[in-house]
């Protein structure tokens, strides 16, 4: 009979133990990911078709337990014990069997009385090779009464008799549901009535078992001394001393790497963008198109997008792959170990620490990072402080603030030294925004966010060679075009608003310049002046944009305009008026003001409330105007 509903495997198991690479090599592109009913915790579903049959693949959040105390367990328990999936798939850590098998266990009991089919997948089977790890899966499978299938699933290794087991079991499934013709043949291990199997892939009757027990009976360690090897590593990178150094190198290097291999795809990708401007207007304006809505169209609106997709793509494109290498290569849960003291003093959580890592590379991807935050209240406060780490559109103008005033045009001549001097400034600037994130913390959970730390386990996974492809792969466009696809949605409207506030004029002067007279005695007050506080509010959907508003609104150009001359920049501010302490108040602000449109955004959808939006919009900019006030006022 034809199939008339997919087959569905739910996959299930402990965070780190590569169930999602699994899911993903089933699935390949077919994959679509939303959230649960009611919950902010995402979810993964894909479909695949192996001989003949559909199959639909649900990925289940990661959990130690189904006893929850977080979202992620609630839902992964609910699901197994609904009994919506057809078969389950437990995946387990071949270098960590005994913590697999408690799950397995738990899985047993709630689904104790009702049968379910179960198939259990030990994966990283390389890395137990690596450590001298050898598993006797005969053992296991005959323990267990269920199927055992060994796999790699990094390289693929083992996910074809993955399918054909699930096939297998799909077959059992219908011949037990009468749709198809019973093959068994008697043979009680493959025989879906019968009520004393011990290998039956088709009822998935689990033997009582313990997991400890079993473990060692299946398990010989044959090199002891490769687990003292990463004692030895942890003991540096997790170290009092040494680990906040080796977390602080890292983040300077990722700086510079970021700050100096931006460069050259930039301008690339400038010229590239640019150089169609022209052609794009000579085509409207011989469509028939008027000459204002052509300047309205080519130099407002597309020039807008253009100048944000080159200055912010390439940044992106280096920046979120070097983040997800250091979590391919398992560093980034040792720097929440790191940075999980300094949280538990703030009253917050030290998976903050990973949240925070990703607002670097943009704030509305660390506050959608911030579900990995089991307690309500910590994840809030993580939500609120996420935007007090610059993100890489904030990064340009600081840059530029440092190379002018600060390097003495040094940074712009390039060369080694200056690039370093660069990125150890920025990354002075960025240790002064986590010191901030830790401050507000503070002060929110011991105001209006009152509570006691929650407790929570941070798994250090084995230190594993990065897979370059996958990396790029899923940093590209999990992330990186993600947020930049965002924020070209904002942009192209922004562009419009910004040439009719240059170009439409009232009292003989633009708009522009009757919004920056308004603002002037507030940005006086801050160090600053009237344009550049017009400049922040005109950049709300990029910050990458915030510098060519100002010059645009100085030069009076009705258009964003280019300044690549680090010498024709400083008369320009010199002329109106800028100094050093008008740099560093500016930097402060750049530091510490409100999130752009695509972060606000995300954390309206993340929390659900206008409320709390407004709240982390007015956080970061009230401490930004405080600091540039005391600066005014001291200095």
């Amino acid at each position: 009979m034809k199939q008339t509903t997919p087959f569905t495997i739910a996959l299930a198991g402990n965070p780190n133990v590569g169930k999602s690479t699994i899911f993903n090599s089933l699935t390949n592109m077919h994959q679509k990911t939303g959230n649960w009913a009611g919950k902010t915790v995402a979810c993964a579903s894909g479909t695949f078709r192996y001989r003949g049959i559909s199959c639909l693949a649900v990925d289940l959040p990661g959990t130690y337990s189904l006893d929850p105390h977080s979202q992620e367990e609630a839902i992964a328990r609910d699901y197994i014990a609904s009994g919506q999936a057809d078969l389950l798939l437990v995946v387990c850590d071949a270098t960590c069997l005994e913590r697999g098998l408690r799950l397995l266990k738990q899985i047993r009991d709630i689904n104790d009385g009702r049968p379910q089919p179960v198939i259990l997948c030990v994966n990283l089977c390389d890395e137990a090779e690596k450590k001298g790890i050898e598993l006797n899966f005969t053992v296991l499978a005959r323990r267990l009464g269920m199927p055992v299938i060994p796999c790699t699933a990094r390289s693929r290794r083992g996910l074809i008799r993955l399918k054909e087991k699930i096939y297998e079991m799909y077959c059992s499934h219908e011949e037990e549901c009468g749709i198809l013709p019973a093959k068994c043949g008697g043979d009680q291990r493959f025989c879906p009535q019968a009520s004393a199997c011990t290998l039956c892939p088709s009822c998935g009757r689990i033997p009582d078992f313990n997991p400890a027990e079993l473990a060692q009976s299946a398990v010989t360690f044959h090199n002891p001394d490769f687990f003292k090897k990463q004692e030895q590593i942890d003991r540096i990178v997790t170290g009092p001393i040494t680990g906040g150094a080796v977390m602080l190198a890292l983040l300077m290097g990722v700086f510079w790497l970021t700050i100096t291999g931006a460069n050259y795809p930039s301008s690339l990708l400038w010229d590239c963008l640019f150089a169609l401007e022209g052609r794009l207007a000579d085509t409207l304006l011989a469509l028939g198109a008027a000459e204002w809505l052509v300047q309205a169209l080519v130099y407002g609106v597309y020039r807008v997008v253009a100048w944000i997709v080159s200055v912010m793509l390439p940044p992106m494109a280096i920046f979120f792959p070097l983040f997800t290498l250091l979590e391919d290569l398992g560093y980034l849960p040792r720097a929440a170990f790191n940075m999980d003291c300094a949280f538990k003093k703030c009253c917050a959580c030290g998976k903050q620490c990973l949240t925070m890592a990703m607002g670097f590379g943009c704030n509305a991807a660390g506050v959608v990072g911030c579900r990995i935050i089991d307690s309500p209240r910590e994840r809030l406060i993580a939500i609120l402080t996420n935007s007090l780490v610059p993100c890489n559109g904030r990064f340009p103008t600081l840059i530029l603030l440092i190379t002018l005033f600060f390097m003495g045009f040094g940074a712009g001549g390039g060369g080694l030294a200056a690039s370093l001097a660069t990125a150890g400034i920025l990354t002075a600037l960025i240790l002064l925004g986590i010191a901030a994130t830790l401050g507000a913390s503070r002060l929110l959970s011991k105001t209006v966010l009152k509570g006691i730390p929650s407790s929570f386990t941070l798994e250090l996974p084995p230190y594993r060679r990065p897979q370059f492809g996958k990396v790029l792969v899923r940093s590209v466009f999990d992330r990186t075009l993600f947020v930049l696809l965002r924020a070209v949605a904002v942009a192209a409207p922004a562009g419009l608003l910004i040439w009719i506030l240059g170009n439409c004029s009232a009292g003989g002067q633009s708009m522009l310049l009757w919004l920056s007279s308004f603002f002037d005695p507030l940005g006086r007050l801050l160090g600053m002046d009237g344009m550049i506080l017009v400049g922040f509010i005109l950049g709300f959907p990029a910050n990458e944009i915030v510098v060519p508003i100002i010059l645009m609104g100085y030069l009076q150009t009705g258009a964003l305009v280019e300044m690549a001359d680090p010498s024709a920049l400083m008369e320009i501010f010199a002329a109106h008026g800028w100094t050093v302490k008008t740099a560093v108040c500016m930097a402060i602000f750049c530091l510490f003001h409100w999130p752009c449109s695509t972060a606000c955004l995300t954390i309206k959808k993340e929390t659900g409330s206008w409320r709390w939006t407004l709240a982390a919009i007015l956080l970061p900019t009230a401490l930004g105007g405080i600091l540039c006030f005391l600066i005014q006022a001291v200095f």
